[in-house]
Parts: structure tokens; C-alpha cells; sequence
């Protein structure tokens, strides 16, 4: 036992609601900065007590992201026109908001059947700030300008710059280059009135308060900013025709844990039994959108691959189209 425990002084009270107003005790021009005087003591509170107070918190973010549906769902369908021209989505950011950019980027190949450049996460610092901090990188606006010219973006193009504060330098950088190529640019931070929000032709902001960990913005910040990311691409996505109902039918099987998913969705999307499944993945390539098509038009893969072609890739309007 702890001979002092009994001197200790008694831990802090927990957080208030989360739905509350913050109680700010510092002057800061973002609430993502802001010290709350009463989680001032979280290092003395037995690990239940601590991890219930971040949980508290977390319940916040839903809800303060609900707030910019509206927002989010103009940005999705003003993304989802230029992508359908043949645009890119390209994400910008630093630190955590770049690296979750990078995420939102990587994932969509694997789970859309994109093509790796269509999605793009721009990061200060490059590639190896993804796995290490490279926290001078953010205030280098010649890097953003860099790293967008790269790209020759157009106005069939997208870029969302991603920061917390909403005032980081590169991705501030990275709206503005963005903007005078003529792409559609989009400003998602979490305070109020950001200068992020301002540079783009739309802005979301997430304004999720204090962090319980003064100023670590990987906490609600950084969640709230993965939660929009979340319904941003799956939601273009969707409006692309990437999906079959809620069925990834783009997926690339690149592994058999992959393989078997693709033989569950083509079974959930068409009854059909195990064997005629597997004959149609065999006769298809393995090609999930022309399989289901395959078996729900009865038609052979040929067919299949020129239907879909002709209705952009779209699997309903290909099964329109052969039932015509």
C-alpha cells in the first residue's frame, strides 16, 4: 500500500457534460487550444476515472459533426460532379490532419477499386511524415505550393485542405494554389470563423472545444476530422456507383480474406449458390461488379464487361440496360 495515499488530495472532478459550453481560463484565438481548469489534475485520477473522462468527452464529436451535415453533404456532391468528369480528390494537411488525409487516400484503392491517383493525401513534410513527426513542415507554404503544382491540378479537381486550428500554414497554402487553378477547394477545420474556412470556396467546420489533453488535436480533433473524412469519400463514392446497395462491388480481392468477401457480396447480391458464384468469379477474372451482373442478367462476361461499360461503371444502370 502507498504510505501516502492517505495524504493524497482527492482527485479532480470529471468533465461536465459534453454537450456543455467549454470554460475557457486562457485567452486563445482557437478553441482546439483552450485549458480547461478543472481536468488541470487528470494525472492524479485512478485510470477508470481518466479514461471515463476522455470517453465523455469522444461522445461530443457525433454530435458536433451532425452540425456540418449540411456542409459535408455540398461537398460530397460538388466533389462527386468533378470526379465524375474524370477529377481528382486530393487531401492537404499536417501533422495528424495530413496523416489522416493520407489514411482516407490509402484506403480507397482497396475498398473502391480506385485507381491510386484518383484519391491523393498531400503531407508537410512528405511521405516520411506519416510515420514521423516533422512538425517544421506545417509553417512551409512554399512546400504545399510544391506539392499542388505537382499534381497540374484542374478545375475538374478537388483539394481539401484539413487542419484542427484552421489557420496551419500548409494547408492554407495548399487551398490557395489549389484555388487559383480553378479546383473546387474545401476548408475543413475545427474552430469557428478558421482562416481556412475563408480561403475555400466551402468550409466545414467541426468545432468540437478543448481537448482533456490541452491542445493535442489527435484526440477529439483528429476524430472528428476521420468521421468527416469517413462520409466525404464513401459518400462520393457511393454517388459514383462504386457501390451495389451497401456492397463494395469495386473491392479488389488482393487476398484470400479479400477473395471470400468478394464470393459473400456476389452471393448477397444474387442468391445464386456457391458453385454458380464461383464460376462466374472464374469466368469474369474475378471481377465483382461483372459476376453479380453475370448472374442477375444472365448474360456471359463479355456481355457483362460491355454493359458496364456503357453505364460508366455503374452496376444498376448496366442491369437497366440489359433488361432493355
Amino acid at each position: 500500500m502507498n504510505p501516502d495515499a492517505s495524504s493524497a488530495p482527492p482527485p479532480p472532478p470529471l468533465s461536465p457534460s459534453p454537450l456543455s459550453p467549454p470554460t475557457p481560463t486562457t485567452t486563445t484565438t482557437t478553441t482546439t487550444e483552450t485549458i480547461r481548469p478543472e481536468w488541470a489534475g487528470i494525472d492524479r485520477l485512478p485510470t477508470l476515472d481518466l479514461l471515463r473522462l476522455i470517453n465523455t468527452e469522444d461522445r461530443s464529436v457525433p454530435i458536433a459533426v451532425a452540425g456540418e451535415l449540411e456542409r459535408i453533404a455540398t461537398a460530397v456532391d460538388a466533389v462527386a460532379a468533378r470526379m465524375a468528369r474524370g477529377g481528382r480528390l486530393v487531401y492537404a494537411g499536417a501533422g495528424t490532419a495530413g496523416r489522416l488525409g493520407v489514411l482516407d487516400a490509402a484506403e480507397c484503392p482497396p475498398t473502391f477499386g480506385t485507381d491510386p491517383g484518383l484519391v491523393v493525401g498531400l503531407i508537410a513534410g512528405g511521405r516520411t511524415a506519416v510515420t514521423e513527426a516533422a512538425e517544421g513542415a506545417e509553417d512551409r507554404a512554399d512546400l504545399a505550393e510544391a506539392d499542388v503544382a505537382a499534381l497540374n491540378l484542374t478545375p475538374a479537381d478537388a483539394l481539401v485542405g484539413i487542419s484542427a486550428s484552421g489557420r496551419t500554414p500548409y494547408p492554407l497554402a495548399a487551398i490557395r494554389a489549389a484555388r487559383a487553378a480553378g479546383a473546387l477547394t474545401i476548408g475543413l477545420a475545427c474552430n469557428r470563423g478558421s482562416a481556412l474556412a475563408a480561403a475555400a470556396e466551402l468550409g466545414i467546420e467541426v468545432e468540437v472545444g478543448p481537448e482533456v489533453l490541452a491542445g493535442s488535436t489527435r484526440l477529439k480533433a483528429g476524430t472528428a476530422q476521420k468521421l468527416v473524412l469517413n462520409m466525404l469519400s464513401t459518400a462520393v463514392m457511393i454517388r459514383l456507383g462504386r457501390t451495389y446497395g451497401n456492397l463494395m462491388v469495386d473491392l479488389r480481392a488482393t487476398n484470400a480474406k479479400l477473395r471470400e468477401r468478394v464470393r459473400r457480396i456476389v452471393a448477397e447480391a444474387t442468391g445464386a449458390e456457391a458453385k454458380a458464384v464461383d464460376q462466374a468469379l472464374a469466368a469474369t477474372d474475378g471481377r465483382t461488379k461483372d459476376a453479380i451482373l453475370s448472374l442477375l442478367a444472365d448474360v456471359d462476361a463479355p456481355t457483362a464487361a460491355r454493359l458496364l461499360a456503357a453505364s460508366a461503371g455503374r452496376l444498376r444502370e448496366a442491369l437497366e440496360l440489359a433488361r432493355r
